[in-house]
C-alpha cells in the first residue's frame, strides 16, 4: 500500500498516512486522460455562435430590378451574401458540442493523473489548512516553506480564510475535494491536500 508523510504549516512531519493504491497508485493511462480533458474542454463550449442567413435578414422582398436589359446580371433580392447589409454565407449557426465518457473511464482518468502527481513527488498531504486570519502573506509564507509553486489546493470543507488569502495569488487555484477535476489538475504542477480531503477523494472514486 502507498503511504505517504503529512505535515502541519510548518512543514513538521505529525503523522503518516496510507494511500489507496486503486487511487494514488495505480497504471498512468495517459490516452484516458487526453480524452477526458478533451471532452471537459468540449463540454465547455457554449456553442452560441450564430449569424443571419439569406433568409433572415429583413427587407428585401422583391426583385430589385428587371430581369432583362439593364446590362447588369439579374438579381433576385437585395439581402444575398453579396449585398451589403445581406445574409452571410456559410457563418456559424448555433451547435452543441457536448462529448461524454462513461463514469468508470472518468474515474480511471482522474485516478491516473493522482497516481501520476503522487509517483512524481508532487503530491503533498497536510493535516489542515487553516489560517488564523485573512492574508496573502502568511500564505505565502506556507507556499515557500514547501518549495511549491504552481499549486493546486484541495480541501475538505469551507475555508474563508484559505480562499480569500490564495485567491490573489498567481498560479494558485483552491478547489473542493468534490469538484476534483482533471483539467484544474493538469494546470498546476503540485496539488496539495488535507487529510481529509484524501479520504473524500478515495470514497469518491472506489464507490
Amino acid at each position: 500500500m502507498a503511504t505517504i508523510d503529512v505535515f502541519d504549516l510548518n512543514k513538521a512531519k505529525v503523522d503518516e498516512m496510507n494511500l489507496s493504491d486503486e487511487v494514488f497508485n495505480t497504471d498512468v493511462r495517459e490516452y484516458l486522460i487526453h480524452e477526458a480533458v478533451k471532452i471537459q474542454l468540449a463540454n465547455r463550449r457554449a456553442g452560441t455562435a450564430s449569424v443571419k442567413n439569406r433568409s433572415a435578414v429583413s427587407g428585401g422582398g422583391r426583385k430589385p430590378f428587371k430581369q432583362k436589359g439593364t446590362g447588369g446580371a439579374r438579381q433576385g433580392c437585395i439581402r444575398a451574401p453579396h449585398y451589403p447589409g445581406g445574409g452571410v454565407a456559410f457563418g456559424p449557426q448555433p451547435k452543441v458540442y457536448n462529448l461524454s465518457m462513461n463514469k468508470k473511464a472518468r474515474r480511471a482518468a482522474i485516478k491516473s493523473a493522482l497516481s501520476l502527481f503522487y509517483k512524481g513527488n508532487k503530491l503533498t498531504v497536510v493535516n489542515e489548512f487553516n489560517l488564523d486570519s485573512i492574508s496573502t502573506k502568511s500564505f505565502v509564507n506556507v507556499l515557500n516553506r514547501f518549495e511549491v509553486s504552481k499549486t493546486l489546493l484541495v480541501i475538505d470543507s469551507e475555508n474563508r480564510n484559505l480562499v480569500l488569502s490564495a485567491r490573489n495569488i498567481k498560479n494558485v487555484k483552491v478547489l473542493y475535494a468534490d469538484s476534483l477535476n482533471l483539467f484544474d489538475m493538469l494546470k498546476y504542477q503540485n496539488v496539495m491536500f488535507t487529510q481529509e480531503a484524501v479520504r473524500k477523494v478515495e470514497g469518491a472514486l472506489t464507490v
